[in-house]
């Protein structure tokens, strides 16, 4: 991936010294047209093309930032609420992500989203203890995760 965003680059300039056009404009064309370029050579490379990594990126931002105001809704329901009907619990997650970075990424995103907290990793990295401040199903909690972090987490890191 990183041979191919400094391919681009490199193609983006040569595009400005030909043209002789040493403008944002100029490499914004001449990085365009690389990108063209770099998807038509997409099968020369061993990874895939580096803008679906990008993309997955993109989206992994707008699934935490979704999940961080849906979260903070529902812990100002919480702290609102007349009756005291939380819920709180600790529980283990079971996970598929092998690299420390992802494991990392998980364990902060989670950690970031109000009313979650990721406690302790294990020693073999196959589980994360998660305390919930309000939580009704620990199963759905688990699959919730899992279909969402996770599985955003894995297209970033194998695509």
């Amino acid at each position: 991936m990183a041979v191919q965003i400094l391919l681009n680059f490199f193609l983006a300039f040569i595009w400005m010294f030909l043209s002789i056009n040493f403008t944002g404009q100029g490499f914004a064309i001449g990085y365009l047209l690389g990108l063209v370029m770099l998807y038509i050579m997409r099968n020369m490379f061993e990874s895939k093309f580096y803008l679906h990594r990008v993309w997955a990126v993109i989206k992994l931002t707008f699934l935490f930032l979704k999940e961080l105001w849906l979260a903070n809704i529902a812990v100002v329901k919480i702290a609102l609420a007349p009756k005291n009907t939380m819920e709180p619990a600790f529980f283990e997650y079971p996970t598929v992500l092998e690299k420390d970075w992802e494991i990392t990424l998980l364990s902060s995103l989670i950690t970031l989203t109000p009313g979650t907290i990721v406690v302790h990793v294990s020693d073999d990295s196959k589980k994360l203890y998660i305390h919930a401040i309000d939580i009704d199903d620990v199963d759905e909690t688990i699959d919730s995760i899992k279909q969402s972090f996770e599985k955003a987490i894995m297209e970033v890191s194998r695509s």
